[in-house]
């Protein structure tokens, strides 16, 4: 069976430029794919993770939409000042909730899906890999009541502090925004139940190499969801597990 592939292109008027994704499948659960570091929507299929999903997209238990990213422009765009970086990124997130979203809800999109999860919120999943997972982590944090399960693989929850040989996006700049998009700073500090309530109702999960430079910022937000008695799981893997090949390992695990 060939697994039914869609593409879509507009004009985002969040971002006032051309914006394309890819759909994977006829039916289940949408699942929301970010791309890796300045990646584009086509490479979760080159890198074979489409194809490591085959059985449950071909037995419609999920669809995928893999959206384009615009961090070059953004949290890696060195050239602009961190403020305007910021700002691109939450232009970016405009578009992922205000075009993207409505169409993965659609009647059309949805026609053989429920549109509600058991636990009453949206049957969306939220998942990607390296900054990928930041903004499936980060998203769903800042808008819990739209999702119902996170993966988030070979993760980056604090883009403000070097890793190895990852500098701070934000170039030592620190502002209200720059808190609110860090999941390591925001989370702890969190008392709303309109936020946490949900969260509390998620699936969660993050998968990182024990040898990954980012395996501590993935020890750090999974203590602090726990803090806030969040149930979710910290997958360690062997090695630094930070490669397509281990991610066409992981996905048949975790979605």
């Amino acid at each position: 069976m060939i697994v039914r592939r869609q593409y879509h292109k507009w004009f985002s008027p969040n971002l006032s430029r051309d914006m394309e994704l890819l759909v994977f499948g006829h039916g289940g659960a949408g699942v929301l794919v970010f791309p890796t570091r300045e990646g584009r929507f086509y490479d979760y299929e080159n890198w074979g993770l489409v194809d490591a999903l085959r059985h449950s997209i071909e037995g419609g238990y999920i669809r995928l939409f893999c959206v384009d990213g615009v961090d070059s422009e953004s949290l890696y765009c060195h050239c602009a000042p961190p403020p305007a970086r910021v700002n691109r990124h939450l232009q970016y997130e405009r578009y992922i909730i205000q075009e993207v979203i409505p169409l993965m809800l659609s009647e059309k999109m949805l026609s053989e899906n429920p549109t509600r999860s058991e636990n009453g919120a949206p049957s969306l999943i939220v998942h990607g890999c390296r900054i990928g997972a930041y903004h499936a982590m980060n998203l769903a944090l800042r808008h819990p009541s739209l999702f119902c399960k996170i993966v988030a693989l070979s993760g980056r929850y604090d883009l403000t502090r070097p890793f190895g040989p990852f500098t701070d996006l934000f170039s030592g700049h620190y502002d209200q925004d720059v808190y609110l998009n860090t999941p390591n700073h925001f989370l702890p500090n969190l008392r709303d139940p309109c936020f946490l309530d949900p969260m509390r109702r998620m699936d969660i999960t993050l998968a990182v190499g024990e040898q990954d430079p980012f395996h501590e910022s993935n020890r750090v937000l999974s203590h602090s969801l726990a803090a806030q008695n969040i149930p979710h799981r910290l997958a360690i893997w062997p090695g630094e597990a930070h490669r397509a090949r281990y991610w066409r390992e992981m996905v048949p695990h975790y979605l």
